[in-house]
């Protein structure tokens, strides 16, 4: 026995003995607290089989197997178990609080989160090791269509995260909108900010050294500073305010975000300006080329790339602060990670951290495919 097929079976087995030792659900008396775990076997029930032997037949195929043939088999049956222990949840929770009161909660416990994560996981590498055109788009739209299929059919209305969702569902959306337009509000603030210190070519030596230092500052410290010396300058000058400017609200939240994406902006778009070799300039100039042919045919092709690595960062980086932007009034989904985290509500924290999660991935798989993209169209 190979240690390529050793290995296949210890993946195989990891996620049924996970099932076993780890609550899979929590039943609560209401929201706030945590409530008595349930395991596997209370909460699947039926399903629980079926979950396991599809759980371990993926990652056997997956490690064991060859060629694309096992692996979307591997696939298959990973986003089988998926379903399946989404639908065992779904169904465990609506038994557990049948005939409780209306406050009673059946929240998902660490061994389904753990369970849900790996099978992801396991499902996004069959997608590469099949060769599926864009194998991790593939993959979450696949993952996507499940969930979405569940949540139509009402499978996972018992879960206290679904129950959660449907409560807040016009807040979500709201928060949502707010997160997106701090998040590139800000992200415009900062590329105009560089892209205007870029011309200053004797001071970038004092700009390299500046936009690095707001980075040692914490994230909160640098917020409460800018609201205290907003009200100040407001203090100083009443009549600021009748132009909309406040010492709380976006204003103060776009300020402190865009400070912080200056770093990854302004290297991305230095790197791409040292891009081009000047012996390759110097030979355009003498085969007669204009400035603006050399900008479209060489110094952009070359600097493109490292241009939109700066960005990738900027933007996962402009997600994940905007959720900050709720401790001054700006709202986002910071809002509802913050709310959950006063009333000790830990599917209020996931209900806005899960979609800051899923937009970084997906700026970061969007932005380094086109990074990816670019650096094969145009090789250095």
């Amino acid at each position: 026995m190979t240690a390529r097929l050793l290995a296949g079976l210890a993946a195989a087995a990891l996620l049924p003995a996970l099932l076993a030792l780890l609550p899979v659900l929590h039943l609560a008396p209401n929201r706030l607290v945590t409530g008595a775990p349930v395991m596997a076997s209370d909460a699947l029930g039926a399903w629980l089989w079926p979950v396991v032997a599809l759980a371990a037949l993926g990652p056997a195929l997956l490690v064991a197997g060859r060629g694309w043939a096992s692996a979307k088999l591997a696939g298959l049956a990973c986003l089988a178990a998926l379903a399946l222990l989404l639908l065992g949840l779904g169904d465990g929770a609506a038994d557990l609080i049948a005939g409780k009161p209306p406050a009673t909660r059946a929240r998902l416990a660490s061994g389904a989160w753990i369970g849900l994560i790996m099978l992801a996981g396991v499902a996004a590498l069959t997608a590469g090791r099949a060769r599926l055109p864009g194998a991790g788009f593939t993959a979450a739209a696949a993952i996507a269509a499940v969930l979405a299929g569940l949540w139509c059919s009402g499978s996972l209305d018992a879960l206290s995260l679904a129950v959660e969702l449907r409560i807040r569902s016009d807040s979500l959306g709201a928060a949502l909108r707010d997160h997106l337009a701090l998040t590139f509000g800000a992200l415009g603030l900062a590329a105009c900010v560089t892209g205007g210190l870029a011309l200053w070519r004797r001071g970038r030596g004092t700009v390299e050294l500046v936009v690095s230092g707001v980075q040692v500052v914490p994230a909160v410290a640098l917020l409460g500073s800018l609201v205290a010396a907003i009200s100040a300058l407001l203090a100083a000058a009443p009549a600021l305010r009748s132009y909309g400017i406040s010492a709380l609200g976006s204003g103060p939240a776009l300020l402190g975000i865009a400070a912080y994406l200056l770093l990854p902006l302004w290297r991305g778009q230095q790197a791409a300006r040292r891009a081009t070799d000047p012996d390759k300039l110097d030979a355009a100039r003498a085969l007669g080329l204009t400035a603006g042919q050399i900008l479209t045919t060489i110094r952009l092709p070359l600097g493109a790339p490292l241009f939109v690595g700066g960005l990738r960062v900027a933007v996962v980086q402009a997600l994940g602060l905007a959720t900050l932007g709720a401790l001054v009034g700006a709202g986002g989904l910071g809002t509802l990670v913050f709310d959950g985290m006063a009333q000790f509500a830990p599917d209020l924290i996931l209900l806005g951290a899960l979609p800051i999660i899923v937009l970084a991935l997906a700026a970061e798989g969007v932005l380094g495919s086109l990074e990816a993209a670019l650096r094969r169209r145009w090789p250095r």
